[in-house]
């Protein structure tokens, strides 16, 4: 007869609800086709987890205190990509999504609930070869290890899951710019 050894009871971390929510601007750059930058995250950060298949996701960072949302755009997306060739296109409502439980050492996004965002769709005015996730400008360190272009209705399935309802507004949100890039590219490629 085999004797089962009493298991430790699980410990979760529940979401403290009465955590902040960090500010926060993501990134839907579209090309002239359309398509939307994304970038291959190739490590975690803190609550902030990738999943084996759902490394995918846009440009986004926080708002520095007292920084103006636009401006935090910009900035963030000169330090990820070194893109500074874009041109504002529309922005979103607030979204949120709550980090999932998180049990690792202290870090800088733990004394968050999850993130608040605005979204901007930019417009990408410059040429592929601006584009340099890996050795990002002024020392950043990487967030990305490839980016590539990609339907943004086709997005929220490439990112890990607690991001993938504003990633589904953020769609709705900017259909109109997909489509009008994709009409455009249509236009060029028919003469």
């Amino acid at each position: 007869m085999k004797l089962a050894l009493p298991r430790a009871p699980e410990r979760r971390r529940v979401m403290d609800k009465s955590k902040p929510y960090r500010p926060n601007v993501g990134i839907a750059l579209f090309n002239t086709s359309g398509r939307v930058l994304i970038g291959r995250r190739f490590r975690d950060s803190g609550p902030e987890i990738i999943l084996p298949g759902l490394e995918w996701q846009m440009p986004q960072g926080g708002i520095d205190e007292r920084e103006n949302p636009r401006d935090a755009v910009m900035r963030e997306l000169w330090e990820e990509t070194g893109v500074v060739n874009a041109r504002y296109l529309g922005e979103t409502d607030w979204l949120t999504y709550d980090f999932p439980p998180y049990n690792g050492p202290p870090h800088r996004l733990s004394v968050f609930r999850g993130q608040r965002q605005k979204w901007f769709a930019l417009r990408f005015t410059g040429r592929d070869d601006e584009i340099n996730v890996a050795s990002p400008p002024d020392g950043h360190k990487p967030e990305f290890d490839q980016w590539r272009w990609e339907r943004l209705d086709s997005v929220a399935e490439l990112v890990v899951p607690f991001r993938r309802e504003v990633y589904r507004q953020v769609a709705i949100d900017f259909a109109r710019f997909a489509d009008i890039g994709s009409r455009q590219a249509g236009r060029t490629q028919d003469g």
